[in-house]
C-alpha cells in the first residue's frame, strides 16, 4: 500500500504541518481527526488495516493532516474569539494546502471529507461551509453544537462554525442549491452511541432546510469508539 508523509510550513497556521497519504488512487476524502488528533491518528486507530484492501485496489485514498484543536477549541489560555479565528485559520489551510496536494496528487474531480468524534464535526462543518469545494461527507459519531468551549462568548463567527445554530437558518440559494445538487451527506452512529442524540437533531435541521442526507443508525449495541469506526470505513469507503 501506497504511504507518504508530507511535512510543509503553513502559511495559514505560521508553523509547520505534518500530513499522511494512504493510497494511490480512486476517491479522494480528507480526514478529520479526532479532537486534538494527530495525522497518525486514523492509522493508529486501526482505519487503514480496515481498509487495506480498498486502498491497495485503488478505490479510495485519504489525506490525514494533523489538528490544530488544542491551538483552538481547547486552548483555554486565550480568549474564545481567538480560538474561532485560529479554527478558520485551520480550515484555509486545508483550503489553500491540503486540496492543492489532493488536486495534485489525484486525478479523479470528486472529494470528500469523514471524521469520527470531533473529526466529524470537522468534517461536516467544512462540507457545508464549502459545498463547492466537495462532493461526499461521511460524519461518523459526530456532535455538531461546539459553544461549551467557547465559555459564553459568541459572535458571527462562532455562529458560522456551529451547524446547529446555522443550518436550520440556511437559506442562501447558492449553498442550499450545491448542497442539494451535488454533495451527499452520511452522518453515521451506533445505536449506544454518545453522540447518537445529536446526530438524529442534525439529521432533522439539514431536512428542515431540504439537505439530502442518510442518518445510518448502526444497532447491536453500537458504542462511540474505534471498533465502530473500523466497520463503518468497510461501508461506506
Amino acid at each position: 500500500m501506497n504511504r507518504e508523509h508530507h511535512k510543509w510550513y503553513s502559511k495559514d497556521l505560521n508553523k509547520d504541518m505534518d500530513l499522511l497519504v494512504f493510497g494511490h488512487a480512486g476517491m479522494p476524502y480528507i480526514v478529520f481527526p479526532s479532537s486534538r488528533g494527530t495525522y497518525f491518528e486514523y492509522e493508529d486507530g486501526g482505519m487503514i488495516r480496515a481498509v487495506a484492501d480498498k486502498l491497495e485496489n485503488g478505490e479510495c485514498q485519504f489525506f490525514c493532516p494533523t489538528s490544530v484543536d488544542s491551538e483552538s477549541w481547547y486552548n483555554k489560555n486565550i480568549h474564545p474569539h481567538d480560538r474561532i479565528v485560529r479554527h478558520v485559520q485551520y480550515e484555509n489551510y486545508i483550503i489553500n494546502d491540503v486540496i492543492p496536494l489532493v488536486r495534485a496528487t489525484n486525478s479523479k474531480p470528486m472529494l470528500g471529507t469523514t471524521g469520527c468524534s470531533f473529526g466529524a464535526f470537522h468534517a461536516l462543518n467544512f462540507t457545508l461551509r464549502h459545498p463547492d469545494l466537495l462532493n461526499y461527507c461521511v460524519a461518523m459519531s459526530g456532535g455538531w453544537d461546539q459553544k461549551q468551549f467557547l465559555d459564553g462568548y459568541y459572535d458571527d463567527l462562532c455562529y458560522f462554525n456551529i451547524p446547529t445554530d446555522y443550518v436550520p437558518n440556511m437559506s442562501d440559494p447558492w449553498y442550499l442549491g450545491h448542497l442539494r445538487d451535488h454533495v451527499k451527506i452520511a452522518l453515521a452512529v451506533g445505536d449506544w452511541d454518545i453522540c447518537l442524540g445529536y446526530n438524529y437533531e442534525m439529521a432533522k435541521m439539514l431536512g428542515s432546510v431540504g439537505i439530502p442526507h442518510w442518518l445510518d443508525v448502526w444497532g447491536e449495541h453500537e458504542k462511540h469508539d474505534w471498533p465502530l469506526w473500523q466497520k463503518m470505513a468497510r461501508k461506506y469507503f
